[in-house]
């Protein structure tokens, strides 16, 4: 098992990750954050409304399933939103470079990241 911030330095390790950050979708706010790049205050407060909405899309359709993960494509960067399935109502927000980051390698780090970060 990892602490918080063992976590978001093992997510900072991946080739052009930029910033990563421990997010309460709850209230919006931070429970750890590291890297630069990005005002994580805002981008995780924000975000949490993306979880939010998909939720609540989710709960509308019926669909009795759970979110892996949101991949957000921007012209530069890739921003990964990934719930803990082991701690609902946090989730991983990470962002990375587009040309430098091997986004499948990316998305599995942080499945394994996920998986071992205690809380």
């Amino acid at each position: 098992m990892a602490s918080i911030k063992q976590s978001l330095d093992e997510i900072l390790a991946i080739d052009g990750a930029l910033c990563a950050a421990l997010v309460d979708a709850t209230s919006g706010m931070m429970l750890g954050s590291a890297g630069s790049g990005v005002d994580l205050e805002l981008a995780a407060a924000g975000n949490t409304e993306v979880v939010r909405a998909k939720m609540k899309v989710m709960r509308s359709l019926g669909l009795n399933d759970v979110i892996d993960d949101i991949l957000i494509t921007l012209g530069k960067q890739y921003h990964i939103i990934r719930p803990l399935a082991r701690k609902e109502g946090l989730f991983l927000y990470i962002v990375l470079d587009r040309v430098k980051t091997n986004l499948a390698l990316a998305r599995r780090k942080a499945q394994d990241v996920e998986k071992e970060i205690t809380v």
